[in-house]
Formats: C-alpha cells, structure tokens, sequence
C-alpha cells in the first residue's frame, strides 16, 4: 500500500543520523519484543506477515514510534488476526476466564532456534518466466491497498532485467495466507536518471529485486 513506510525518494525527511558503534538493542525490551516475533512466527499460527499491521500505523504514529514500538503493534494486531488474544484481554493483562487452554506453544530451545530461522521462499516449481535477462521492461504503476514490495519511486520507470533469481513465494499474498503464488523474481537495473531525474550521476543505477506480477514490456 501507500504509506508513510515506503520512503524511498521521498523529500524533506532529513539526513540519516550515522551512529558509530550503535548497539544491536538500545533497550532491553527491544530483544525481547523481536524474540518475541520470531517464537511466535516459530508456532505456525499467526495468519499475518510482520509487515501490514506496520503499514497500517497512521503517519504521525509511525514517525513518532521507535522501530521496535512497530514491532510490538504489529505483533499485537497479528495475535489479535489470528484469534490467539483478544482485544478485551490485551486491554487487561491476563487471559478471559472462559478462553480455551492450550499447552505451550514452543520449548525454550526450539523458540531459541526460531529466531535464526530464515523462511525459505524459493520454490523448484515448473513456473515459465515472462522476461528474459537483458529484455527492456516497466514496472507498473499500480496502487495496491495492501502490502506490496514495489516502490513507488519506481512505478511507472523504466529497467532491464539483469538476472532471473528462479521462483519465489509471492510475497504480497503469502503475507496474508492467501497462497504462495510462485514465481519469478528479477533483479531489475534502473539508471539513476531514470528514478532520480538529471541531477543523478550518469554513470549510477539502482538494482531492485521485482516479481513478475510488478513488471511489464517496456
């Protein structure tokens, strides 16, 4: 969707503050809202990807939030999706009476090992390719309501098709659980000047990883 959290090219937004020797966590609430994350993404229950409850922050919340406060909204709202919690119970701390018990979700060490689990999205299925390393291409210039992974700064340019990574989970339908949609993904070269106007030095370019569903001949 269009939001506040696709900044790419965005103006006005100030220079990015470089912190030497940042820590990993500023706070330690932070490590633990990303274990958190990860035990509970660990459990195979949630129906909702990290990234749309994110997403759906209104502007001015998601500016004044930290990075880890996204990430304990979006972990509540996809609990909440899942039907794990309600809301009646996030607002008092504890558990209603009358919801159903279940036994625990995950052992230590197995929530341990969720952590360091990358999702494997290739997919070694037979899925014919549209575009062929080389061919000119568009990415489209669409809006979509929900999650995507196309940037708006690119929507409507120009690229080439560098290279044909294989066959890929579709990230904007699997984030919901409506279904893998396996296919093709790119790395797609766009010249600077193309995205960033004259002012882009000639000589640089901006590589994106593109699904099929994003693209179009140019």
């Amino acid at each position: 969707m269009n939001g506040i959290h696709d900044m790419g090219g965005m103006q006005d937004m100030g220079a990015i503050a470089y912190v030497e020797s940042e820590p990993v966590f500023h706070h330690v609430w932070e490590g633990r809202v990303y274990a958190m994350s990860y035990a509970l993404q660990g459990t195979g229950k949630l129906r909702l990807g990290l990234r749309p409850p994110m997403e759906e922050i209104p502007p001015g919340e998601y500016l004044r939030m930290s990075y880890y406060e996204r990430w304990i909204t979006s972990i509540t709202e996809r609990l909440v999706a899942s039907d794990l919690i309600s809301r009646a119970e996030l607002a008092a701390g504890r558990p209603d009476a009358s919801s159903a018990k279940s036994d625990l979700a995950l052992s230590p060490a197995t929530a341990v090992a969720a952590q360091f689990k990358v999702p494997a999205t290739r997919r070694e299925v037979p899925v014919a390719a549209r575009f062929q390393s080389g061919q000119h291409v568009r990415a489209r210039n669409v809006h979509p309501v929900t999650h995507t992974r196309l940037p708006r700064y690119v929507r409507g340019k120009s690229g080439t098709i560098e290279r044909d990574h294989g066959v890929f989970v579709f990230a904007d339908t699997s984030v919901y659980s409506q279904g893998e949609k396996p296919q093709h993904l790119y790395s797609v070269r766009f010249a600077a000047r193309a995205l960033w106007g004259e002012q882009a030095a000639p000589q640089d370019s901006v590589y994106l990883d593109l699904y099929d569903d994003y693209l179009e001949p140019a």
